[in-house]
């Protein structure tokens, strides 16, 4: 699979089967990934993965307390800039709309936000989480080193065959995910990441982009 194919084929999958994934193919990712990119190259990433009876128990935990309405932990950053105004609340509306309406959630469900945190909190099948902490010494530029790092780690999955989806939603249930993995309050939770092998026979969906004259503009070219 070329770079371009990887990158066209990455899509945040909502349905995984349960087939595990081998530990040396994760091995295999993630040293990959350290030649991320990253400022100073102080390769700020703290990576923590989880499979098995850990994560079946995790998933308990988080989907209990969704279940429960509880509104999660006390958030260390904002998941989205309050305020948000178009262009980027449009793109918004439109994604998350047809995202829950492709897993049978609908707009006017009064259950909506409990059954969307319970499918996010059973990291929808996965069998794998990878969830990426940073020092709290750490700024945006750091923030955005681990983006690259993820970046590269998921299109590296997908050269395996594998998918992922993102899941910052897990910062809502981070003291959860603390006692799994045995992080101290040195690190801070930037989010999680659900890996596996796509499930058959499950509706693929892939979100819209923004035509590239509203994103890039070019100069002197």
């Amino acid at each position: 699979m070329d770079v371009y194919e990887a990158v066209d084929s990455r899509r945040a999958v909502r349905a995984f089967s349960d087939e595990p994934v081998p530990k040396e193919v994760l091995e295999r990712v993630l040293a990959a990934a350290a030649r991320s990119p990253s400022s100073g190259n102080l390769q700020p990433w703290h990576a923590y993965v989880v499979t098995g009876e850990p994560l079946a128990e995790l998933k308990r935990r988080a989907t209990a307390r969704a279940l429960a309405g509880d509104p999660g932990d006390e958030r260390e950053y904002p998941m989205y800039p309050a305020g948000l105004a178009a262009p980027y609340l449009d793109r918004f509306s439109a994604a998350a709309g047809q995202r829950y309406e492709a897993l049978g959630i609908q707009r006017d469900d009064v259950d909506r936000p409990k059954k969307i945190a319970a499918l996010n909190s059973e990291a929808f099948g996965a069998p794998v989480v990878l969830f990426c902490y940073l020092d709290r010494a750490m700024g945006p530029g750091q923030w955005g080193d681990a983006g690259m790092y993820l970046q590269t780690v998921m299109l590296l999955l997908r050269a395996e065959g594998l998918h992922s989806c993102p899941q910052v939603m897990w910062t809502m249930y981070r003291e959860t995910v603390s006692r799994t993995v045995g992080v101290d309050d040195g690190l801070v939770l930037y989010c999680g990441v659900a890996v596996g092998f796509e499930k058959e026979g499950v509706p693929r969906l892939r979100t819209g982009r923004a035509d590239v004259t509203e994103t890039v503009s070019f100069i002197g070219i």
